[in-house]
């Protein structure tokens, strides 16, 4: 059941929070999130987005498309269109760094 969105980030469920359009808005990878995200990469997996961000190349709309991939998982959808014109706090580094953020809360390293 998706959380609502003003709930508090539970890093256990790979949930993290941000303000965008000056709201804190809850953000987790599910896996429909994630199938839905890969559906809409053409010709491409979700390891071919992750290897542009961690070579740090990624496209503009990978950090959309997985940042909206993780509001829809925490209940919260934002297309990638509204995504665009949102005002994420912190701007554009601030973006790339929550979508790394966000896979590694959904993707912990091992211990």
């Amino acid at each position: 059941m998706p959380e609502p969105p003003h709930s508090a980030p539970n890093p256990a469920r790979g949930q993290i929070c941000h303000q965008i359009n000056g709201q804190a808005r809850a953000l987790r990878l599910t896996l429909a999130s994630l199938a839905e995200l890969e559906a809409t990469l053409p010709g491409e997996t979700l390891f071919d987005l992750v290897a542009r961000l961690e070579a740090g190349t990624p496209k503009a709309g990978d950090i959309l498309a997985l940042l909206s991939a993780g509001l829809r998982g925490a209940g919260s959808p934002m297309s990638p269109d509204e995504l665009a014109s949102a005002e994420i706090e912190g701007g554009l580094p601030a973006a790339y760094r929550l979508a790394a953020d966000l896979l590694h809360a959904a993707f912990p390293p091992k211990t």
